[in-house]
């Protein structure tokens, strides 16, 4: 027999009860819980809970906040306590308006614990390689950006990812002193053939950089010295970075 309109599937129930007991893990656990941290609390395989924190993210039920890896409660949920405190920055709202205004898939990553993790990844366009992006940083202009502002990560031998790849360090070496002058990162063909892209700093209220936003786009059609996209994507980091405590 066919479900009814308005029916809820054998497993639907479930996974609401999942996803509400995510929000109370968040709410229990306090703002800044880990992805890992919450799924633990709930006792939610991890592979599902990342999968319901997204959605639950993307429809303003949670926020990422801190240092870009953990969440708190969002607008919509407080709106449901009826809490009347005011609204955290809604940092996958901010991220999505830019996407909205360019042809490039637009991605955010944080750099806790010294190391790459894109934590909103664009929806409507592929990115192979990210494991390449997060071992060899030295070859993409995410990686750069954390190298810029952590230097002494920079790793001595250089791994040629494609004829591109900066593999000579004092070549790296210059370029990351004008990234920390120019505040944005560049990268043509340096991971993958024919993927070019521009990235500049998430940084907290100290200042000091938390993460990154970038743009990813073919080579040829993304330019990686378009002061227009650099100048949205400061703009739209600025945004994020005011709802990141030191």
């Amino acid at each position: 027999m066919a479900r009814r309109t308005g029916e809820l599937a054998g497993h639907e129930p479930r996974a609401v009860q999942k996803a509400l007991a995510l929000l109370e893990a968040v709410a229990q656990l306090g703002s800044g819980a880990t992805a890992k941290d919450v799924a633990a609390h709930a006792g939610i395989p991890q592979a599902t809970a990342y999968r319901l924190l997204n959605l639950l993210t993307a429809d303003g039920y949670l926020v990422r906040i801190s240092d870009l890896s953990g969440f708190a409660l969002g607008r919509r949920t407080r709106q449901l306590a009826g809490a009347d405190t005011p609204d955290a920055v809604d940092q996958h709202a901010i991220v999505e308006g830019l996407r909205s205004q360019v042809r490039f898939g637009v991605y955010l990553a944080s750099f806790t614990g010294g190391a790459v993790r894109l934590v909103d990844k664009d929806p409507d366009h592929e990115l192979s390689g990210e494991g390449t992006i997060t071992a060899h940083p030295h070859a993409s202009a995410i990686g750069k950006i954390l190298l810029a502002a952590r230097p002494e990560l920079v790793q001595q031998q250089l791994r040629r990812v494609t004829s591109r790849t900066i593999t000579d360090i004092s070549m790296l070496n210059a370029e990351l002193e004008t990234i920390r002058h120019t505040g944005s990162a560049r990268e043509v063909d340096e991971i993958r053939i024919g993927r070019s892209s521009v990235a500049v700093p998430v940084r907290d209220s100290r200042h000091g950089v938390v993460g990154c936003l970038a743009a990813i786009g073919k080579t040829g059609r993304l330019a990686v010295g378009d002061p227009e996209l650099t100048d949205l994507l400061h703009a739209c980091a600025h945004r994020l970075g005011a709802g990141v405590s030191a």
